[in-house]
C-alpha cells in the first residue's frame, strides 16, 4: 500500500465543480462510446451464483465477497467484472454481429492494494460486442482501441470547454507495443517499471498480448484463462504527470474462441472448467464471438480532471494513513 501526494498539488476544481464534472464526464463519454462502437445500454447483476462459473477470476488469485441469500440456498459472489456475463447476455438477448452492449459495473475487490489509483470499490463501464470470427485479429483489436482512445480525447476536449481551469493534456497519438517487445526494450526492469518507462516516452500506449509467460519465464501480468484470448488483448495507459507513472484506464480484448479457451485452460491446469455451462457453450461454438472490456469510470474522471487520488472522485473506505496524508496535503477525499 502506497499513498503519494506531490508537494504543491491542488485541484483546479472545488467540490461542487468536481461533482458536476463527474456527471458530465460519465454522460459525455457514455454517449460517445455507445455511438462509436454501436452499443446498447443494458442492466447487469451485482452478484451471480458462484457455481455458474460466470464471475471473472481476474488473475486467478483473488477471492470474491460471498454470501448465501436466505431463500436461495446457493452461494453467491459479488462480481469482479462482467466479462463472462456480457457474452452470455449477448447470446440471450439475440444481439447480432456488429452490435453490442454496455452497462455500469460496480464491484467490491476486498483484497485490492489501496493506493492513489486503487480502491476496494470498483466502478467501470463494461462493454461487449458481437464480431465475426474473421475479425479475431490484431488489426480489428487495434482499430477498436483507437475508437475508445478517440472517445476519451473528445470527452476531454468537451470537458475543458466547460471548465477552462482544467489543464489536463493527453497525447493524441496512441502507441502500440506487445508485452514481449516491451520486455525486449527494458530487460532489466520489472513489468510495472516497464509500463512506467514506456509511458514516460510515449504518453499514451496500448500494451497488448498479456497472459502468456514471456521470454524471461515471467508474466507481464496474469490474466484469467477463460475470457480474453491472451494473444488478442491488452491495456490502455496514459501518462500521469502528477504521479509520474503509467495510468491504466481500460483492460480489453477479443474473447476466447473454442481453440484458445481449450489451450489456455490446459496451460493453467483448469480443464475442469470445461464442464461449466459458460465454458462448454464456447467449446461447442454456441456463444457468439465477441470483443469487450472494462473502462474505469472513476479512473477516467480522475485522469481527465487532473486529480492526484481516486478518492477525490469516488466514495469508498480508506485506511488511516491515506486519510491522514490526504488531509495533511489539503486533498479532500469524498
Amino acid at each position: 500500500m502506497k499513498i503519494y501526494i506531490p508537494d504543491g498539488y491542488k485541484s483546479s476544481l472545488d467540490l461542487y465543480e468536481t461533482q458536476s464534472s463527474i456527471s458530465f464526464i460519465k454522460k459525455t463519454f457514455e454517449e460517445k462510446l455507445s455511438k462509436k462502437l454501436n452499443l446498447k445500454r443494458v442492466s447487469a447483476p451485482l452478484f451471480v451464483v458462484k457455481s455458474s462459473g460466470i464471475n471473472d477470476d481476474l488473475d486467478g488469485k483473488v477471492t470474491a465477497v460471498n454470501f448465501v441469500p436466505k431463500y436461495i440456498g446457493k452461494e453467491c459472489v459479488i462480481v469482479h467484472s462482467l466479462a463472462k456475463w456480457k457474452r452470455m447476455a449477448l447470446y440471450n438477448y439475440n444481439f447480432y454481429e456488429g452490435n453490442g452492449l454496455y452497462t455500469d459495473m460496480n464491484a467490491i475487490r476486498k483484497e485490492e492494494d489501496i493506493d492513489n489509483l486503487h480502491s476496494i470499490y470498483v466502478d467501470q463501464w463494461d462493454w461487449e460486442k458481437v464480431i465475426n470470427k474473421n475479425n479475431r485479429n490484431l488489426e480489428y483489436l487495434f482499430n477498436t482501441v483507437k475508437d475508445i482512445h478517440n472517445c476519451i480525447i473528445e470527452t476531454l476536449d468537451d470537458l475543458k470547454k466547460k471548465h477552462p481551469s482544467i489543464d489536463t493534456e493527453l497525447e493524441r497519438e496512441l502507441h502500440f507495443i506487445s508485452s514481449q517487445e516491451l520486455l525486449d526494450m527494458y530487460p532489466d526492469l520489472d513489468s510495472k517499471e516497464r509500463e512506467n518507462a514506456i509511458l514516460r516516452k510515449y504518453k499514451a500506449v496500448f500494451i497488448y498480448g498479456i497472459g502468456h509467460k514471456l521470454s524471461d519465464g515471467k508474466y507481464h501480468d496474469q490474466r484469467a484463462d477463460d475470457y480474453d484470448d491472451w494473444n488478442l488483448n491488452g491495456d490502455i495507459f496514459y501518462y500521469s504527470d502528477i504521479l509520474d507513472c503509467a495510468f491504466e484506464v481500460s483492460s480489453m480484448g477479443i474473447r476466447v474462441d473454442e481453440d484458445s479457451l481449450a489451450a489456455q485452460l490446459k496451460i493453467c491446469g483448469e480443464e475442469y472448467k470445461k464442464d461449466y455451462a459458460y465454458h462448454s457453450m464456447i467449446l461447442n461454438k454456441e456463444l457468439p464471438y465477441t470483443i469487450g472490456g472494462g473502462i474505469g469510470e472513476s479512473r477516467l474522471c480522475m485522469l481527465l480532471m487532473h486529480k492526484a487520488h481516486i478518492g477525490e472522485v469516488q466514495s469508498s473506505v480508506w485506511d488511516e494513513e491515506t486519510l491522514k496524508t490526504c488531509k495533511d496535503k489539503g486533498v479532500i477525499i469524498l
